[in-house]
């Protein structure tokens, strides 16, 4: 299994559609056997998403997460533990313990600042 998280400077950085870096960690029989950092490609949810899909992950723990990124993950069969902060490290050796603290409900409710229209979101109206 390979966890995504994304990455800044330690941390879990706090709005996907915007992260410029991505750790992945694989693991083995609940136990984390490797890890690198990458650069995102691409710009936006969809763009991520689909390198996460390339990438073969299939948990994605972040912050903050927009209902369209949501949707375009999990159409992608990546699970989705948002609302999470701190360290990347800490998060994913919790995820693997079964006690990571994360919001299910969570959405980053933006203000269409961020290069979308509102048209962008029509399923979120």
């Amino acid at each position: 299994m390979i966890i995504a998280i994304p990455y800044e400077a330690g941390a879990v950085f706090q709005h996907f559609g915007k992260s410029k870096a991505f750790k992945l960690y694989a693991t083995n029989e609940g136990k984390i056997t490797g890890c690198k950092i990458i650069s995102a490609t691409g710009d936006g949810h969809a763009a991520l998403a689909e390198m996460l899909k390339q990438q073969k992950a299939s948990v994605l723990i972040c912050g903050g997460i927009g209902g369209c990124a949501k949707n375009t993950l999990k159409e992608n069969g990546i699970q989705i533990f948002g609302g999470v902060t701190g360290q990347a490290d800490t998060a994913a050796t919790a995820y693997l313990a079964g006690t990571l603290t994360y919001n299910p409900n969570l959405e980053c409710n933006h203000h269409h600042e961020h290069g979308h229209t509102r048209s962008d979101h029509n399923d979120l109206i």
